[in-house]
């Protein structure tokens, strides 16, 4: 299969689908990458042919000295300039995939691409696959993860994914359907985001299982992850400080962590009570000048090489780091920052893994320190234990292979 692959947004959108690139480039199929310039250092590790879109995520995030707090207009500020990214660069981004797509087999896409994919895959008239690494088809089973957290009857908790199609639409569809119009110069048919297609989740059924009212064409994977670190050799610093002591705790908000300002810092800090932290500042300004020295900042680690080695994991909610700390079998505290977040904290809670969090609980030192004494009970290690062993003998990769092979053939 020759297969465009299509995503744009930060290193946990890029790296789930540079593990399935290999895979198919290790089953003899011919995928080319289409990600956001920052996050192409794994694929291209990995032998993945790559090609650069235009824009820099990292410029609409709210980038600051993180002993200042965040503002309500820091937040609105980096809303905007996402959608302004996506207006600006849509345009290229047809045009720079067109070229590939036109010879492609099929056309498979995530993320912010996803207005994209659709759009070109009707333009062209090639089968199209949603990669994605939360669920976006609606179910009654529960609500869709980029709403609140409610407590709410099936047929509303269907409802809430008609929401995230709205968005969807509204920031990423209409903006491809404009640009791919006047490319081919015919308007397109669509005029709202429909899931009528193959979607592959890299989701791990044990968090997710899959839904009993999903087509037979949505399907959950597994996680999409890749030995990426069997070759790696850390840093003498951060092995020196791994065998100093006892496993320590792992602190990290990824590429979210530029929300991470004075006050969530002050209740981590006084959270850990001295205990060793390994932190990762992601991309954040978070330095040691601001972290005491009980925390030692490690950068660019790949996670599947330390989470084993660390007592618990202190992360945002992102999928990616909430399915890799569940595979290590280790247990997680998750302090939501937005999107999918809380979705993800809801799942590991469900597992035994993981306490509970309160909506204020990332600026409360006392509560964080109670979640810490959480993943210290023996019941809960038990319990993160079984499920990393769970996990390890899914093969999301070949999974999502198969069902790729089945769309194309």
């Amino acid at each position: 299969m020759r297969l465009s692959i299509v995503t744009f947004g930060s290193e946990g959108d890029t790296r789930p689908l540079a593990a399935l690139c290999r895979g198919l480039v290790d089953q003899g199929h011919q995928p080319t990458l289409f990600a956001e310039h920052s996050t192409l250092d794994l694929p291209r590790r990995l032998g993945i042919p790559c090609v650069a879109l235009s824009g820099d995520v990292r410029s609409i995030l709210p980038l600051a000295d993180p002993r200042q707090d965040l503002r309500i207009a820091d937040v609105v500020k980096s809303i905007k300039a996402t959608n302004a990214l996506i207006a600006t660069n849509t345009p290229s981004w047809v045009r720079t995939v067109a070229e590939h797509a036109r010879e492609a087999d099929a056309i498979a896409f995530s993320s912010l691409a996803v207005g994209l994919g659709a759009a070109l895959s009707e333009q062209l008239g090639k089968p199209a696959v949603g990669l994605f690494f939360q669920p976006v088809t609606a179910t009654r089973e529960f609500s869709s993860p980029m709403v609140p957290p409610m407590n709410l009857p099936g047929w509303l908790k269907r409802q809430t994914f008609r929401l995230t199609h709205r968005h969807m639409w509204s920031a990423y569809g209409k903006p491809a359907q404009l640009a791919c119009t006047e490319m081919f110069g015919r308007s397109a048919n669509r005029q709202r985001i429909e899931f009528d297609h193959a979607m592959l989740y890299g989701v791990s059924s044990e968090l997710v299982p899959q839904p009993q009212d999903w087509p037979q064409q949505h399907q959950i994977c597994g996680h999409w992850a890749h030995d990426t670190h069997a070759a790696w050799q850390p840093p003498p610093a951060l092995q020196e400080f791994l065998q100093q002591g006892e496993a320590p705790l792992y602190a990290g908000f990824g590429s979210p962590s530029a929300f991470i300002r004075s006050k969530e810092l002050t209740a981590l800090i006084g959270g850990v009570a001295g205990r060793r932290v390994i932190f990762s500042p992601g991309w954040s300004q978070i330095d040691s000048s601001v972290l005491p020295s009980n925390f030692f900042i490690a950068r660019d680690v790949p996670h599947e090489w330390l989470f084993p080695q660390v007592s618990a994991v202190i992360h945002h909610g992102g999928a990616g780091t909430t399915h890799t700390a569940a595979r290590a079998g280790v247990p997680q505290i998750v302090l939501p920052i937005g999107g999918d977040h809380h979705f993800w904290a809801s799942r590991v809670v469900a597992r035994g893994i993981a306490p509970r969090a309160g909506r204020g609980d990332r600026h409360n030192a006392k509560a964080i320190a109670a979640m810490i004494e959480f993943t210290m009970r023996e019941d809960v290690r038990h319990k993160a234990r079984q499920l990393g062993d769970a996990m390890s003998r899914e093969d999301g990769v070949t999974t999502a292979i198969r069902a790729m092979e089945r769309v194309v053939h």
